[in-house]
């Protein structure tokens, strides 16, 4: 990979029309005054980078699921899931992940499965990092039925300044693990409720990548996942 890989990423079609608006703001800015104008430009490089749609390395294990957000895992708890998806009155562990406004906001299928059910509730608009804004805030919750039979909810949550969530699936359509099938402007949560018996694979305050860090596996067995920092 060279240097220009590094710094230079895909980005979802989402944000061409954000970063242009941004850069037209940055020339009226620079014709008002030259130092406004650099402040524009600034603005729509972060533009750009909110918008960014990287390539990931998806774990192809059987069983294995993934984060659907670039964040840190902000919550891991017993909750029921939204009752709009009709999972049942029962608490599964949670793992929420909160994004900032410059982590990548595209969101991954957490595990491969059909989408059994799509259920979009309004809200308020708390920040996403505490916790009655998965019960408070906006949202748009999927269910992916597994091979099994089982059921795994990912609800996308809209945040402080969020007041746009993107759903890019429908009904009836089949996810691979890893697959993209949302987003959200700008800054927000995503919570994964974990099938029963299942336990995570990560820790509060630990960062995950979208599609690669692994949250969960339905064939392991034992405690949850525990971490030092350092």
């Amino acid at each position: 990979m060279n240097m220009l890989n590094t710094f230079i990423k895909p980005m979802h079609p989402e944000g061409r029309r954000f970063v242009a608006i941004f850069a037209a703001i940055a020339v009226v800015l620079f014709l008002i005054w030259q130092p406004l104008g650099w402040l524009g430009v600034g603005a729509t490089v972060w533009c750009y980078y909110f918008f960014r749609d990287p390539k990931r390395a998806v774990p192809q294990q059987a069983g294995l699921l993934v984060s659907p957000a670039d964040g840190v895992v902000s919550l891991i708890e017993r909750a029921v899931p939204p009752p709009e998806l009709g999972l049942g009155p029962t608490a599964l562990v949670r793992i929420s992940v909160f994004m900032n406004v410059f982590n990548c906001h595209v969101n991954r299928a957490p595990i491969a499965g059909r989408v059994a059910a799509i259920a979009y509730r309004p809200g308020k608009f708390f920040n996403a990092s505490l916790d009655k804004a998965s019960s408070d805030n906006e949202r748009n919750s999927l269910c992916l039925e597994l091979g099994d039979g089982r059921r795994i909810a990912v609800v996308q949550i809209a945040g402080l300044v969020a007041r746009r969530i993107l759903c890019l699936t429908a009904e009836g359509s089949t996810l691979r693990t890893g697959e993209r099938f949302g987003l959200i402007r700008f800054g927000s949560r995503v919570d994964t409720y974990l099938p029963e018996g299942v336990v995570s694979q990560v820790a509060v305050g630990q960062s995950t990548i979208a599609g690669e860090t692994v949250i969960g596996d339905l064939n392991a067995s034992g405690s949850a996942r525990q971490i030092r920092v350092e």
